[in-house]
């Protein structure tokens, strides 16, 4: 069992619920910690014993691929017992709500709940109601905070800054949980936020939320450091938001021509999952060069790690 020696400060929040309640030396906190973790993960042997005898429990009332498994990775990795909470299968698709369900798994004393939910607060409510830690992964339309962690770090890594970029967040901003957190998250720390969507696709608060609204895609990614694509959100949609998937290729779709208006070192970057030819091109998508989505992948579970390590409450322990 590999070693790793690291002292981080005690971390003030006791819950992660949103990247919006977090100040810039939380936020830096998290991603320096997490930054430690990245070279373990490289290396053949990539278990530590920091969180031996914790437990740690996946609650998704959503399906995931990258954040579920992302977390049980991170968790396992720093020596946790991870239970996967299938709810499929559960006693909510009995009819069971959501408190009672809080108050079964607290009942089992976790020491910390990652849970994704489709209603925007479930998870905050969640919360009050439980002894340990939570941690959000997704809730509704409100927030997706380590996604946007996971891509600052990405970022960084590259970059090697924040502060001063511009970033354009470009596609279904309205629906996207992502998009909020990553506001919130580079407008803390500095940089300056652009999106680029359809009319039908903007946030009507898109004015409270600190960044430059753009309808045109050449207009909104002209000169920008750094381009996140975003999927459309189909299962979210009530309704004709765009006139086809075509037409909206057309217009916000990622290709090379509309990527000429950026800057020439631009990266790209994309939360997944990916719907090729329709917010993004294949092409451009797996330019070794410019695309970074692997690089978001691979930095999710050194970021999940780090929060699990903060947010567990811990005596000691520094393996």
């Amino acid at each position: 069992m590999t070693t790793l020696t690291l002292f981080p400060s005690p971390f003030s929040k006791r819950h992660l619920l949103g990247i919006e309640e977090l100040s810039m030396v939380e936020i830096t906190q998290l991603l320096d910690s997490a930054d430690g973790y990245v070279s373990l993960n490289r290396q053949p042997e990539k278990k530590l014993s920091r969180l031996r005898g914790r437990t740690v429990i996946n609650v998704f009332f959503e399906d995931s691929t990258r954040t579920r498994t992302s977390f049980e990775l991170a968790g396992k990795r720093m020596g946790a017992d991870v239970i996967n909470m299938s709810v499929a299968t559960s006693s909510v698709r009995k009819g069971e709500t959501l408190l009672d369900t809080a108050m079964t798994l607290n009942a089992m004393r976790p020491d910390v709940l990652v849970v994704r939910h489709p209603e925007s607060g479930a998870v905050a409510l969640l919360a009050q109601k439980v002894n340990c830690a939570v941690i959000n992964a997704g809730d509704g339309m409100h927030e997706h905070p380590t996604q946007a962690l996971l891509d600052a770090l990405t970022i960084r890594r590259r970059v090697g800054r924040l502060d001063g970029l511009v970033v354009v967040i470009c596609g279904d901003v309205l629906h996207s949980r992502v998009a909020r957190s990553n506001i919130h998250l580079l407008n803390i720390m500095g940089a300056r936020v652009r999106i680029v969507a359809p009319p039908t696709l903007t946030p009507p608060d898109a004015d409270r939320l600190g960044v430059e609204v753009h309808h045109d895609m050449r207009r909104g990614v002209k000169d920008a450091d750094i381009v996140m694509m975003l999927r459309l959100q189909m299962e979210r949609m009530h309704g004709a938001y765009v006139p086809s998937v075509r037409e909206y290729n057309r217009f916000f779709g990622l290709d090379y021509a509309k990527l000429a208006y950026a800057k020439p070192d631009a990266l790209i970057m994309h939360p997944g999952p990916m719907n090729r030819g329709v917010e993004i091109d294949t092409a451009v998508a797996d330019d070794i060069n410019r695309s970074v989505i692997l690089d978001q992948v691979e930095l999710g579970v050194a970021v999940r790690m780090a929060c699990l390590d903060l947010l567990t409450p811990r005596e000691g322990a520094n393996t």
